[in-house]
């Protein structure tokens, strides 16, 4: 059952956002994306949840955010998320809330509940009338089940090449507690938050304060440490539904038991972000930036964002061009404070800048560090004891292809 194991929670090996007791999905291709893949899907609980998200902050917020949002603004209880991918419905005015509100209806009657704990999400082109010829027609043959999620992550997917599941269990009074999510997004990707869907769901009982509050704090720690190319989008949304269905006592926050759901809750998310990234258009490396020496926890992440969202060092990533200079000037940039008198950096695991300036280190024994799949920096900013990390990838030809030939 497990892959891996750490001190607070244990990896499920086949997990999906299905994996917490009491969730379900279904899709199907209805027919809303060209290539005829699943595009349409539902997942639900099967009783109501206590439910927080965070949204874009794009201002051209799409239909289903400004319904989601305000549904969940007025009671922060759900039952079920209707998502389809090909079709983003932004930009579409009045209409395209007409349609996202009979998008849940369906779903609502679909799953036999109230359509006011229906949320909505889409993905895909912007301002393109939603198909809801086709989503009439698709929604009543979804059918559900607790092994759904692999399908619904598939049907999510735009231009992703794979889907990005994840889940674990952790021991909460004896209980076994279960989070599993599902995530889409590989272009359109900068913090705050980006061209993404997440859905997440645990059988967790979980006060609703501390879930939006564990749920942010998640959130600026992985999917807004990510980036890929610097622009964000008008449908990101990602959900957090929790049922309680597991048994486990209430968790308000207060107590080692909250820390470590917080804990268990930002592996998951930080597995997605990852995928997320690697995923990247075009990506053919994953870059991972660890800031360390900031004077605040706000300036590492500040740092940390600049180095991955550096078009001159994605550049050399992809050419493995060891021009650490560029990593610098990113730092430089980005408004943290740093001591250029004491800044040090490595590229893997070689010291490639020692107190400002370079070690001497010679360029093939720092260019070796490039090769491969995933490449690590550390940034030491030489001021306090602030940490952060962040997640890119390389900026290829690929990429360009990719946003140049057709419409996403």
């Amino acid at each position: 059952m497990t892959a891996s194991v750490s001190e607070t929670f244990t990896t499920l090996s086949d997990g999906s956002s299905t994996s917490a007791r009491g969730f379900r999905a279904g899709a199907l291709a209805a027919g809303i994306k060209a290539s005829g893949k699943p595009d349409l899907g539902i997942w639900a609980s099967e009783s109501v949840c206590v439910a927080v998200a965070t949204f874009t902050q794009n201002a051209f917020p799409a239909a289903p955010v400004i319904l989601s949002r305000d549904r969940l603004r007025t009671n922060a209880s759900a039952q079920a998320v209707a998502f389809n991918a090909g079709n983003a419905n932004a930009c579409n005015g009045e209409q395209g809330l007409v349609d996202a509100r009979e998008m849940t209806q369906l779903a609502a009657q679909r799953v036999g509940i109230d359509p006011d704990l229906v949320l909505a999400a889409s993905t895909g082109i912007i301002g393109q009338p939603m198909p809801m010829d086709l989503v009439r027609a698709g929604i009543p043959r979804i059918e559900l089940h607790p092994d759904g999620g692999h399908e619904a992550a598939r049907a999510i997917m735009t231009t992703d090449t794979r889907p990005k599941e994840c889940a674990v269990w952790l021991d909460i009074g004896g209980h076994e507690v279960r989070i599993g999510g599902m995530t889409k997004g590989v272009g359109m990707i900068h913090p705050n938050m980006a061209t993404m869907l997440a859905f997440i769901g645990t059988d967790a009982n979980l006060e609703p304060s501390f879930a939006a509050s564990a749920l942010k704090r998640v959130v600026d720690r992985t999917f807004n440490m990510i980036t890929v190319d610097g622009d964000t989008s008008t449908n990101d949304s990602c959900f957090l539904l929790a049922n309680g269905l597991s048994g486990a006592a209430p968790l308000t926050g207060e107590g080692h038991d909250g820390e470590r759901f917080v804990a268990a809750l930002e592996a998951v998310c930080t597995d997605l972000a990852r995928k997320m990234a690697a995923d990247g258009e075009g990506a053919s490396k994953l870059l991972q930036v660890d800031v360390t020496g900031a004077a605040s926890e706000a300036d590492a992440r500040a740092a940390a964002r600049a180095v991955v969202g550096s078009n001159l060092f994605k550049a050399a990533l992809h050419g493995e061009d060891p021009n650490w200079g560029r990593v610098f000037a990113a730092v430089g940039n980005s408004g943290a404070r740093v001591d250029a008198a004491r800044a040090a950096l490595w590229i893997g695991s070689v010291q490639v800048a020692r107190d400002g300036v370079g070690t001497g280190v010679s360029k093939d024994q720092a260019r070796a560090q490039m090769h491969g799949s995933e490449v690590t920096l550390r940034v030491d900013l030489g001021l306090g004891s602030g940490a952060a990390r962040a997640w890119g990838c390389d900026l290829t030809e690929a990429y360009v292809v990719e946003n140049s030939a057709y419409s996403t």
